[in-house]
This record gives structure tokens, sequence and C-alpha cells, in this order.
């Protein structure tokens, strides 16, 4: 076996996946496995999933900060991790699933989160033009959010080619309830949740600084330049699901669009928006636009780290239209995760990953 890697907050769904991915990893072996609230608990009674960690239990957060990892994953709740991560020593690298490192503005921290802003630290969403060496070379690596991965991956390409007007984005997105965490809440109770589909967060939630900043740094380096102004509207809403993030995502042809600007010959069309967006991930692994006509679905990514992508052109109301499906805890949290350590530790960046997943 090569390289060890401690999980700092392995009770958690996103934690457990990470646990699930890991034993499957040809090169990195599962190191201590801290959870705060469980120390001394067997770690397969919390996951009765991974039988192969019988035996095993939950130590504190300290002993596994010490253990002497090659690399660390921090799975806890969002501003729980700058404090954990202080106690790291230097010259172990990092991957943080939560938000504590991943906005550039303390502002935008205070306005979405509250309290002090931890700092900034390499933004690990790959498929980004020039993350993949900012990860590689980083000690320290912020790994994005469901609901930011599956948004901007379905922005980014249009922005970056300046064919859609970055200041008139909304998105209307759908999540599971492992979404919200493990913790006890009675509005994710089953008798709750079976049956209905809710907004919340509306207008306020937490992960629009997120994809803003994505896009505006995207845009920036695009097309559309440094001038540009991002604006999105998004609301989330929770369905009756455990895991998948369905995301619909919407903008206005830029006025650059319907000219001869683009050079392409097609006209503004949905064969142009696909095709951008074909172009753009070709070499991805984990991205996949799909054939015309068949649409993302939450089920087709259960377990897997990809994400499926569509887009047409909705003639009568001048928009482009992106569906975009993950699964929240795969791509959205810890395949994301592996994803990145695999480039910090010099690995294949697909090692360890699905490619396909689970049906029915």
């Amino acid at each position: 076996m090569g390289m060890t890697a401690a999980v700092i907050g392995g009770s958690g769904y996103s934690g457990g996946e990470l646990l699930r991915l890991l034993l499957a990893h040809p090169e990195i072996e599962i190191g201590a496995v801290a959870a705060h609230t469980n120390i001394g608990e067997e770690i397969a009674d919390l996951h009765p999933h991974l039988p192969a960690l019988s035996g095993r239990t939950f130590v504190d957060t300290a002993a596994a900060a010490a253990a002497g990892a090659d690399l660390i994953f921090l799975a806890l709740p969002h501003g729980r991790s700058a404090e954990v991560a202080a106690t790291i020593p230097t010259g172990t690298k990092v991957v943080d699933l939560g938000a504590d490192f991943r906005l550039a503005s303390a502002d935008a921290w205070a306005k979405a989160y509250g309290g002090a802003h931890a700092g900034t630290w390499a933004y690990g969403l790959p498929e980004l033009p020039g993350a993949r060496a900012a990860i590689a070379a980083a000690e320290r690596v912020a790994a994005p959010g469901c609901y930011p991965t599956a948004v901007t991956l379905a922005y980014a390409p249009l922005v970056a080619a300046g064919v859609v007007d970055p200041s008139d984005l909304v998105t209307v997105a759908a999540s599971g309830t492992s979404g919200a965490g493990r913790a006890a809440n009675a509005s994710l109770l089953g008798s709750e949740v079976m049956g209905d589909v809710t907004a919340y967060k509306v207008g306020r939630h937490q992960h629009r600084p997120e994809i803003v900043q994505n896009l505006a740094k995207v845009a920036a380096d695009g097309v559309p330049g440094p001038a540009a102004t991002v604006k999105l509207s998004f609301t989330a809403t929770l369905a009756p699901m455990p895991r998948g993030i369905l995301a619909t995502c919407t903008a206005r042809p830029a006025a650059r669009a319907s000219t001869d600007d683009l050079g392409v010959g097609l006209g503004f069309g949905a064969g142009l928006v696909t095709g951008i967006l074909r172009a753009h991930y070709a070499d991805e692994p984990f991205v996949t636009v799909l054939p015309a006509g068949r649409w993302p679905r939450t089920s087709a990514t259960l377990g897997s780290n990809a994400v499926h992508l569509q887009a047409t052109y909705d003639e009568d109301a001048d928009r482009v239209v992106v569906v975009s499906a993950l699964d929240n805890l795969t791509k959205g949290a810890a395949g994301q995760a592996i994803q990145c350590a695999n480039l910090m530790l010099g690995l294949p960046e697909t090692m360890g990953l699905p490619l396909t997943g689970l049906a029915p």
C-alpha cells in the first residue's frame, strides 16, 4: 500500500462516502478516522455498508490530526474546519470538504456564513481552467460543494465563450436530503420529506457567493473580460430522495451571440450551445454531455463521480437552458475530494473513482 489518508468527520454522510471510496482505492490506505461525538464507537456500527472496517473505532480529532498521515480529509460542517486545520502540522496535505476556505472575500464569507473569515485555499474543482496545476501544487485545497459544482460546470463553458450574459443567470436546483448532513433535524424526517418538494433559503442560499466567485473568474479570463458582472438568482429545493442534485440553469444569450462575432457560421441555437459544452468537456473524464434528446437524471449518476449535462435554446423565452445532474455525496463531496487528493499526491486523477453510476 502506498499512502495513508486520515478522515476527520468520518461519522457523517460525506465522511462515510470518503471511507467507501477509499476502501477501493489502490494507492491510498485509510488511516485514523475521527468523529468528535462518536469516539470509541465502531465505524461499521454507524456505517453498516462498510463491513471491511469492522473492528475499527473512531478516534478523537487531535489523534487523527497528529497521526502522521500523508493526507487528511476534513469532512466537517461548515465553519468547523478552520480550527482543526490550524492544528495540522505543516507539510501534511489537507483537503477540506467544508466551505471554510472556499471564498476569497471576507465580506462574502461573513454574509453567507457569519463569523470570521479563515482565509482562502486553492479551489478544488479540477475542471475549471488552470485549476489542476494549482491543486497539484497545493498543500491545502478547498473542495467545492455539490450545488456550486453542478451549477458552475453547467455555466462555465458558455460564460467563458461569451455566448450568454453573465449578469442574467437563473438556477433552480433540487437536492437529496443527505445534502443537509446527518445531524438530527425534524424537517428531514421521512414523514416530513416524503411526498413533498420544498424551496429553502430562497434568495439567501450560502452557496450562491461561491458560484458567483467561480463564474466571475471564468468571465474575467474568457471572452467577457474583467469588466463582466456576474449576477445569479439561485433557488434551492429539497427533494424526497436520499442523494443527488438536479440543477436547471438558464441564461439570456449575450448580445454578440446574435451577430457574426462568433465566427462559427451556425447561428445561435441548441446546436451551438451543446457544441460549446462538448468541445469544452471533450477531455474531461468525469463530465459527460449527453446525446441529443437525453436529459440528465439523478439516478444515472448515483454512486459515481460523474456529472451529466444537456442543453438547449428556448427560442420563445430567448434563454439558454442547461441541466446538470450529479451525486451530491460523490462528485459533490467525497469523490471530488479524492479527485483533488489524487492530483496532490501525484496519482492518476481518476484512480479509485467510479465513472459509472448504479441502477436501478
